[in-house]
């Protein structure tokens, strides 16, 4: 009897001693894996961030120093910020900012009112070739965006609304794709709720403002965001459709800069412009980065 209870004995602490190593094994492979993926993101961060830190470096660099330095060097010697004045002073971006600002707020203004009501037809309304007017939409995503701006540059010019700001706004107040994603996002509330809305005398407009755009906030706010970012980096279009410098947008205003503000030579000028420019872009995105992906997420699921 002895006998046997020492048998199962050290048979259980065999056992145990095989989970321990088990057990051991894999918090070392687990520790490794994770050693591997930080060294990894860490390398990828330096790469993706390098490029900001160089416009930075260079933007508080001197003329005279920056033009001196025959190795490009990782610091400032003497670090100013008059490029930052100059780049107010020199040229008007404020001017730019201004247009931009305003090309921003009423282009997203405008997009939204159109996409929702879009989302919400396609969503909830019923009417006659509804799912193949919804396919020819999506269709129009294959198309190349150059060819619509050449048909967008043709139209506005037959118009006569070249360097107007009617003209800069016209052709960005719709977009296929936000119309999808917000469709998804409406079909994914469910039905019954607007069934019992109409049951109670609720218009179709009351149920939108009242019931899904609530819901739906998270998408929302994601779309404004993108398109604000997308307003604001806004180059080809304003750069075809304006000449006149009172149009510029802070984008294309950077080439006026170059052109005819600090010069061809005088870079660190026009990093500090490029800086000023970027900097509400930057913060906006680290302010909502996480309603972004939340609102996509939500976007692309449905139930």
């Amino acid at each position: 009897m002895s006998t046997l209870t020492n048998k199962s004995t050290n048979k259980s602490e065999n056992t145990e001693n095989d989970f321990d190593k088990i057990e051991k094994r894999a918090l070392i492979s687990k520790r490794i894996r994770l050693t591997i993926t930080y060294i990894f993101l860490s390398i990828w961060a330096i790469v993706v961030l390098f490029p900001f830190y160089w416009m930075i470096l260079t933007s508080i660099k001197s003329y005279s120093s920056y033009n001196s330095e025959h190795m490009p060097k990782f610091y400032a010697s003497d670090p100013t910020l008059k490029n930052y004045a100059d780049a107010f002073s020199a040229v008007p971006l404020a001017k730019y900012f201004l247009n931009t600002l305003v090309f921003t707020l009423v282009t997203t203004a405008l997009m939204m009112v159109v996409i929702i009501l879009a989302a919400f037809a396609f969503s909830r309304l019923s009417f006659k070739g509804k799912n193949l007017l919804f396919a020819f939409f999506l269709a129009l995503m294959m198309i190349p965006n150059e060819l619509v701006v050449i048909t967008n540059f043709v139209t506005i010019t037959n118009m006569d609304l070249r360097n107007t700001f009617t003209g800069l706004i016209l052709p960005s107040v719709t977009s296929v794709f936000y119309i999808y994603l917000l469709k998804e996002n409406f079909e994914a509330i469910p039905e019954n709720l607007y069934k019992a809305a109409k049951v109670d005398g609720t218009s179709d407009l009351k149920y939108l403002v009242k019931v899904m755009l609530p819901i739906s906030q998270p998408t929302i706010v994601t779309i404004i965001i993108l398109k604000v970012i997308e307003c604001w980096n806004s180059y080809v279009w304003p750069r075809l459709i304006t000449d006149d410098e009172n149009y510029y947008l802070v984008s294309n205003g950077i080439q006026e800069i170059r052109e005819n503000g600090f010069g061809r030579e005088n870079i660190p000028a026009m990093m500090a412009a490029v800086v000023v420019i970027s900097v509400p872009l930057i913060i906006l995105f680290l302010i909502f980065h996480k309603k972004i992906m939340n609102g996509v997420s939500r976007g692309g699921t449905k139930g």
